[in-house]
């Protein structure tokens, strides 16, 4: 696991200067601080930071092949790489090393921009051809590690795993990544939480997304993406529960086997859930020592899994590790703003720091059970959707949107009383579209609020974006794909899988173990067991009241039936509590302060009342207050942090947000 980083002159072969490369691989040194290392050549610079994992003694990137025509840098494990380099060889190639980072550059010279079709694992990397004058980049198929790059205005491209070192870019007369923040992006993040690809929080930067390339040609026009994988939900497996059980069995052990090669310590972490504790179970199975676990306990007992995670360390003898959070453990804030280099707010960032700060302490590679929901139907909220969806069809459109409507606005928000009367969710979604209430239902900030909270200047910023296009961008691709488009279930593991998964999850785990120097695998999201996944009913995710159906049954026999069946809790902290308690005048400053009032975004009463109304406890407002808090720490941490610290305001009239 690495950090990667470099500099590609687009029109020419500008001498690289090596301070600037050193400063944006520097920034990066958490994601490896076992080696660093620089190629710089006319027009072209690369950089890497390694964590060594395999083929620890030959390993070293940037790495060439023989003659020096073709180099890469690469973040990642390619898991099948053993197979592809006896392919590779038979075709008569010659390797140096041991490592899957050599195949790479080996499978380019023999399959060319089509050597991505064949790699099996996570991965980003840039890959330089000399011969071609060409840069490639490409991104695994689900997302797991990042890339993102800026196209500067004299042709010069950055780019890098992670944002802070292309902010860390300074050009020979000191030009680097403009700090203009995209109004749109914003938009995002009040709705999801975080800023969905190809976007990032600042206009001249992107996010390369999950199963694309990028081909730029030194002298050509800038690239359009190119797509080279989708998943395509048939749901039309006719295999029986039992039959699907065992594949299943059978699918997960390999994909635990290929993600267990390492020549560093390795475990897992177990949260006492369903997949971790599948995955505990299927390396326990495979292994001939004691798999080490790690655990975190929470002091609030209905956030403590540690338990349910005990038994499953029990069961299988494994070296098991348990460290409790303290139940006020939100020191991390400013830490987490400076992690993330955008804004974010999902609020178990916290909890998944810390268990990546305990697994370092014993291993350098730890397996998840993380994709397990999206793949195999897990969320409560899925089987929600899905009785919405059957109302929804049972009733006309013309009857059901204006009745629903009118019910959802007169119906007050209810978050004191009981879960069966708080029902203004469910009739606001009935209103809706199937994307348009799936997307209603997963955003943190809601469009009717976002639209009290927005100032009447920023909203005019927007230009009539809604963060609703990125739902509706997926689900069109969803139903051009021939995919069973009138499957309720499909089309929202679909969403998921394009957005929550990649634009949170995934950047989440990322950011929180690469900050401890951890490699974070995740057996359940590997590609092919995604892909079979896709052709079975979803009847076999989500029946008799079980989410996660299949995978449970599966299962049974190697894992407790409280574990199992039991309700599902997540990884949360207490904010709520937080917010009228510990962080009450710290969530009070932060919102109702200067910073967010200089930026002219919000509306100064809306900010009031989700303060006074949170903490009187008339309302649960959590989840934006947390999304204000943390886009207020953003703001400090990293504009102010790497500008001229002058405020940053919204012109009058202006299509963008900008930072002088």
């Amino acid at each position: 696991m690495c950090g990667i980083t470099g500099i590609f002159d687009t029109r020419g072969t500008r001498p690289m200067e090596r301070p600037a490369l050193q400063r944006m691989n520097d920034a990066q040194w958490h994601r490896g601080p076992d080696e660093g290392s620089l190629h710089l050549e006319p027009g072209l610079g690369l950089g890497h930071r390694r964590l060594s994992i395999i083929d620890i003694a030959t390993g070293q990137q940037p790495l060439f092949n023989e003659d020096g025509s073709i180099g890469i840098v690469f973040n990642g494990e390619i898991y099948n790489y053993q197979a592809l380099m006896a392919e590779l060889q038979a075709l008569g190639h010659r390797f140096r090393t041991r490592s899957d980072t050599e195949v790479i550059v080996h499978a380019w010279a023999a399959w060319g921009a089509d050597c991505v079709k064949r790699l099996r694992g996570m991965f980003a990397f840039a890959l330089w051809d000399r011969a071609q004058q060409t840069l490639f980049m490409a991104r695994d198929r689900l997302g797991v590690k990042p890339l993102h790059y800026a196209l500067l205005a004299d042709g010069t491209l950055l780019f890098g795993s992670e944002l802070k070192s292309l902010l860390a870019y300074r050009g020979p007369s000191g030009s680097g990544l403009r700090r203009d923040l995209d109004p749109l992006a914003i938009e995002e993040y009040f709705a999801f939480g975080y800023v969905a690809e190809p976007r990032t929080v600042f206009q001249q930067a992107l996010k390369l997304p999950p199963a694309t390339t990028l081909t730029w040609r030194r002298g050509a026009p800038a690239p359009e993406p190119h797509t080279y994988w989708d998943v395509r939900f048939s749901v039309d497996n006719p295999i029986s529960i039992a039959d699907a059980s065992t594949e299943l069995t059978a699918r997960l052990a390999e994909s635990v086997r290929l993600r267990m090669i390492a020549e560093v310590p390795l475990g897992a972490f177990l949260s006492g859930g369903v997949d971790s504790s599948a995955v505990v179970a299927t390396m326990a199975g495979l292994s001939s020592q004691p798999v080490t676990t790690c655990s975190m306990a929470f002091e609030d007992p209905r956030f403590n899994e540690a338990a349910f995670a005990q038994t499953v360390a029990d069961r299988y003898q494994t070296r098991h590790i348990v460290e409790t959070v303290n139940a006020d453990d939100f020191d991390l804030i400013d830490t987490l703003a400076r992690l993330y280099d955008e804004p974010y707010a999902d609020s178990s960032a916290i909890p998944t720091y810390r268990v990546c700060q305990l697994a370092r302490r014993h291993v350098t590679v730890a397996l998840s059970g993380d994709g397990g929901d999206e793949t195999f139907g897990g969320y409560r909220r899925y089987r929600m959707h899905l009785m919405e969806e059957r109302l929804r069809s049972a009733l006309p459109a013309g009857l059901r949107q204006p009745l629903f409507g009118l019910l959802g606005r007169l119906y007050p928000k209810a978050d004191w009383a009981p879960r069966m009367f708080r029902a203004k969710t469910t009739f606001e979604g009935m209103a809706r579209s199937a994307v348009e209430a799936y997307c209603h239902s997963v955003s943190i900030v809601r469009a009717p609020m976002r639209e009290r909270l927005f100032s009447a200047g920023f909203k005019r910023s927007l230009g009539g974006y809604r963060a609703q296009q990125v739902f509706d961008r997926h689900a069109a691709r969803f139903r051009d794909s021939g995919a069973a488009d009138d499957d309720a279930l499909a089309l929202i593991q679909y969403l998921d899988l394009k957005t929550y998964l990649v634009g949170d999850i995934n950047t989440k785990v990322d950011r929180a173990s690469m900050a401890h120097s951890l490699e974070v695998r995740e057996p359940l999201m590997d590609h092919e067991l995604v892909e079979w996944a896709a052709t079975l009913p979803s009847a076999l995710k989500v029946a008799c009241g079980e989410g996660k159906f299949l995978l449970k049954k599966a299962m049974e026999p190697l894992l407790p039936h409280d574990v199992l069946y039991r309700p599902k809790m997540g990884f949360s902290v207490p904010l709520a509590r937080w917010f009228r308690g510990p962080l009450r005048e710290r969530v009070r400053s932060a919102v109702l302060g200067p910073r967010l009032a200089a930026t002219g975004w919000f509306e100064p009463a809306t900010l009031r009342q989700l303060v006074d109304s949170h903490q009187s406890g008339a309302s649960d407002h959590s989840a934006p207050l947390w999304s204000l808090l943390m886009f207020e720490a953003f703001l400090r941490n990293v504009v102010d942090g790497d500008s001229s610290g002058l405020p940053l305001a919204l012109p009058a009239h202006s299509e963008a947000v900008t930072t002088p």
